[in-house]
């Protein structure tokens, strides 16, 4: 890779940056040291991290050194709202998650070579900083006038919750880190979201303050939409989060294999690490073949793999063809086949009954008469194989793993019941 910015170019990851020419030339005249920040105001980090996680281990790919910063002192003031006050967490709380995250960071990047990653956290400065000391040595540097005009600010501001100084002063907090990584590693390059872009400057201002021969860059990656306007890293369920207790590997796999084909083409271009040759391969199947999914499920294995392993990604590869008959469903482990059928429609029953009275309490059909109809023209199948008799009664020992029957009418509506009472 020749122009780490001509790259972070074609795949869309530039949104915004001081002075992009200046920092083309600081990765050419390299190494950069950079950092990205991430406060641990959840238990798990989410797709909107993993742009940033990602963009990070393509910059040090090129050969920069990353700060890989998590946040244990801007994670106790709490997750920023628009339009309301952020939750403070409890310390005990806030320790914890830095750990989690670092720990799901750290697998992305490189820590061994000439480029070897750091992680860092800024509780390591601020927590013996009196307040003080922070007034004169932080404080001093910063004009209330450029505060209020950042955009987040001004917006609370008009707003019917106004602004606490709390809110107001983490724009400091950040500017700091920024300061202290320069001082502390010569990083002269801070990564973001653009919704975070007047933080990112405030630590970019702050240092031109302080270290006025300094010269210090920022880079902001855009937001990502959905092409059906809903936002990236959502389903009905709800957020698609890097913990697999929390949003298990196989319902991560399907996030992407589900993905709009209007999307498909960027996200395979702001998170595979393939070559241009071949995302442009996959868009240009995308465009003559859309039915085969052939982007989708390049993209779906290849970021499974990345953050839940090679293992895992078989696993719900397997259970993704054998819930639609083109693998035996009995080899599925119990917590693969489990959490691929939480993502169906399912329901639990006490014991086991006809075929058809299932098939319309799990909503496959509208009613028993309907499930009949479907047995009838051979539409209906449990666990895979057909179902030949209008009044058939599945056996418990077709129970998968004691509890589970998969149910499917056609080629491609599935349901699920569990049997509590077997």
């Amino acid at each position: 890779m020749t122009d780490i910015v001509d790259e972070l170019q074609w795949r869309g990851l530039i949104a915004l940056s001081t002075d992009e020419d200046a920092l083309r030339k600081a990765f050419a005249d390299g190494p950069v040291t950079f950092y990205c920040g991430f406060d641990p105001t959840a238990p798990s980090l989410h797709l909107g991290n993993l742009v940033q996680i990602l963009t990070m281990r393509r910059i040090q790919q090129a050969g920069n050194r990353p700060l890989g910063l998590v946040g244990g002192a801007t994670g106790l003031i709490g997750d920023p709202k628009p339009n309301a006050e952020r939750t403070l967490n409890a310390p005990d709380v806030v320790a914890q998650w830095v750990e989690r995250l670092r720990a799901q960071i750290a697998p992305l990047l490189d820590f061994e070579g000439p480029h070897a990653a750091i992680m860092v956290n800024n509780l390591d400065w601020t927590q013996g900083l009196s307040a003080i000391e922070f007034l004169r040595d932080i404080g001093k540097h910063f004009r209330v006038n450029k505060m209020i005009a950042k955009e987040a600010v001004s917006r609370r501001l008009n707003s019917d919750a106004g602004i606490s100084y709390t809110e107001f002063s983490y724009q400091i907090l950040q500017g700091m880190d920024f300061l202290e990584l320069y001082r502390r590693h010569n990083c002269t390059l801070q990564t973001g979201g653009s919704d975070q872009w007047g933080n990112l400057t405030s630590g970019t201002d702050l240092i031109h303050r302080a270290e006025p021969e300094a010269v210090v860059h920022a880079l902001g990656t855009p937001l990502i939409t959905k092409a059906d306007g809903t936002k990236f890293g959502k389903t009905e369920s709800g957020t698609v989060w890097l913990d697999p207790e929390m949003t298990t590997p196989y319902a991560f796999y399907q996030f992407w294999l589900n993905a709009d084909d209007r999307d498909v083409s960027k996200f395979l271009r702001i998170f595979s690490f393939r070559s241009h040759e071949e995302i442009e391969e996959l868009e240009r199947q995308t465009e003559e073949r859309p039915q085969a999914r052939a982007a989708q499920r390049a993209l779906a294995e290849e970021l499974t793999t990345l953050v839940h392993g090679a293992e895992q990604t078989a696993a719900v590869t397997a259970a993704s063809k054998a819930l639609f008959g083109q693998g035996e469903l009995a080899e599925l482990d119990e917590k693969t086949l489990t959490a691929s059928l939480s993502e169906v429609p399912h329901v639990q029953v006490a014991e086991l009954g006809p075929v058809v009275d299932l098939f319309a309490e799990v909503g496959l059909v509208a009613s028993k008469s309907a499930a009949r109809r479907t047995v009838k023209e051979g539409g209906a199948y449990v666990n895979n194989v057909k179902v030949a008799a209008e009044d058939a009664v599945p056996a418990k020992e077709d129970l998968l793993h004691g509890r589970w029957l998969v149910l499917r009418r056609g080629k491609k509506n599935l349901a699920a019941v569990e049997v509590t009472g077997a």
